[in-house]
């Protein structure tokens, strides 16, 4: 264990988390920080947006896996500002404090959600492939931001304030734009999982390629997908900067039903 590096999982309890362990417990010595504790698991328990709560899980670790969040990306102001908001604060700001080199941070599509109301794209989320000559433009990272709710915003924020804490503090910070990582790991419930699918197995490697990116790539901020046919975000940045090689990638076919919890 001394040689591996050691990595504090934010919402170690949660679907990504549970993920991260099962692949990547053999190449990182993993902590969970969640509201509750992780039966097997070294973990604390404790709310990110109590900081004096979640303050000593940091200390001694090398990077930081930040999942923790409200995931409702319809969510009200009140949630995003205490879980999304001040949460991320607290997580850079005790990585800060403990000396801990980088954080990778879950970002999110949404927040560029609002290149949603466009086309091609919009025909996609509609799944009116007929509507969409290929090739078509992907959204790319050199794009502006484009929020579509609070949770959007809270994510590029999250964006900003590891460039932040990198020009201030020196904390290294990558940040992965995650397309859906969904529960039963099938995406063929609706067009719109098909575009943003990530894969388990695909999860696991690109933060596995963030946490253990050279110093020499102090911040970046990369989409997160597998390579899906319909995909609507580049992958390039997250190939070039990262060696991600994702080994998934969703289809065309989809049968309507409801979609799986984000909890």
């Amino acid at each position: 264990m001394a040689d591996k590096k050691r990595v504090l999982i934010t919402g170690g309890a949660g679907l990504i988390g549970s993920i991260l362990r099962e692949h990547l417990s053999d190449r990182f010595e993993l902590t969970s920080l969640d509201r509750v504790e992780v039966p097997g698991a070294k973990s604390f328990a404790g709310d990110i947006s109590e900081f004096d709560q979640i303050r000593p899980a940091f200390e001694g670790q090398d990077a930081v896996v930040h999942l923790a969040a409200d995931p409702n990306a319809r969510g009200e102001w009140d949630t995003n500002l205490k879980n999304n908001f001040i949460g991320t604060y607290n997580v850079f700001e005790a990585a800060r404090q403990a000396g801990v080199k980088r954080v990778v941070f879950a970002s999110s599509n949404h927040a560029t959600g609002g290149y949603y109301l466009d086309a091609p794209w919009k025909h996609i989320v509609a799944g009116e492939f007929d509507k969409v000559e290929r090739p078509y433009t992907l959204v790319d990272e050199s794009m502006r931001i484009r929020p579509d709710g609070y949770y959007g915003t809270a994510k590029a924020y999250g964006e900003a304030l590891g460039s932040y804490y990198l020009d201030y503090h020196g904390v290294q910070s990558i940040h992965l734009r995650i397309g859906w990582v969904m529960r039963g790991n099938d995406p063929t419930f609706a067009p719109f999982a098909l575009a943003l699918w990530l894969s388990y197995r695909d999860a696991a490697q690109i933060v596995q390629k963030a946490v253990d990116a050279p110093a020499t790539l102090p911040y970046a901020i990369v989409y997160a997908t597998s390579d899906n046919r319909w995909k609507i975000f580049s992958l390039d940045n997250a190939r070039k900067l990262l060696g991600y090689q994702p080994q998934d990638g969703a289809g065309e076919k989809w049968t309507p039903r409801p979609a799986p919890a984000r909890r």
